[in-house]
């Protein structure tokens, strides 16, 4: 079994279902008591928020660089970034170090275009929705049409990660309007909705939504083990 190293912290409250959902899947194929060979670096989000925020991507690539390379020296055979938001600066981790990147994108367009869907909306932080790094990747890479919210409802998606779902506050009046903001991508033409954001699956699931839910934390999480039992 290969060891997964896992850079976590962003935020903590999602860096533990990665943990979870790795460790079940080691058990269910592997057998009882079987569990993941893992690392785990997790930072101090705090530091990262302020960085996001501020618009210092360089001082929170340098964070992500340094987090990555610990992984690597203590013996991890490829790394998991256990966010959306920071594979911003996947590809200057992946030049920093000699083992692989598992990128989350890549895992969730694999999922979608098994159900042979071809436009989808994106949910995450302002910087995800907003941003080429992670729609771009979608789009050139995997071939994928994507949607994301109006400018209004990006303002509540990101309110809603960054003042409840990372210190874990699940309010029924966020998942009523998530789950307005995600009927209307569907009336738009979504197929499917990525929730691009790992915190978000702590908000809505598969009975709030019409259209199949790409939660990235689970398939991300699952594509790390499908890379840790490979022969």
């Amino acid at each position: 079994m290969k060891t997964i190293g896992l850079i976590g912290g962003m935020s903590w409250q999602s860096s533990i279902e990665y943990y979870r959902i790795i460790n079940e899947a080691v058990d269910k194929r592997l057998g009882h008591p079987h569990s993941a060979v893992s690392l785990m670096y997790s930072v101090d989000f705090a530091e990262i928020e302020s960085l996001q925020h501020a618009g210092r991507w360089d001082e929170a690539t340098a964070v992500m660089l340094d987090a990555a390379r610990r992984l690597a020296a203590g013996g991890a055979d490829f790394v998991v970034i256990c966010t959306n938001t920071m594979h911003k600066m996947a590809d200057a981790v992946q030049a920093s170090i000699q083992i692989p990147i598992l990128h989350i994108a890549d895992a969730t367009a694999v999922a979608i275009k098994l159900l042979g869907l071809k436009k989808v909306a994106l949910l995450g932080t302002r910087f995800t929705m907003q941003e080429d790094f992670y729609k771009g990747r979608l789009i050139q890479k995997h071939g994928l049409d994507v949607l994301v919210p109006d400018a209004d409802e990006q303002e509540i998606i990101h309110r809603v990660i960054y003042d409840e779902l990372i210190v874990g506050r699940i309010l029924p009046e966020s998942r009523a309007a998530y789950r307005s903001i995600m009927q209307h991508l569907v009336e738009r033409g979504a197929q499917g909705i990525i929730l691009g954001c790992t915190e978000i699956g702590l908000l809505v699931d598969a009975s709030d939504s019409t259209v199949p839910l790409f939660d990235t934390t689970r398939l991300h999480a699952e594509a790390a083990v499908d890379e840790a039992l490979k022969g």
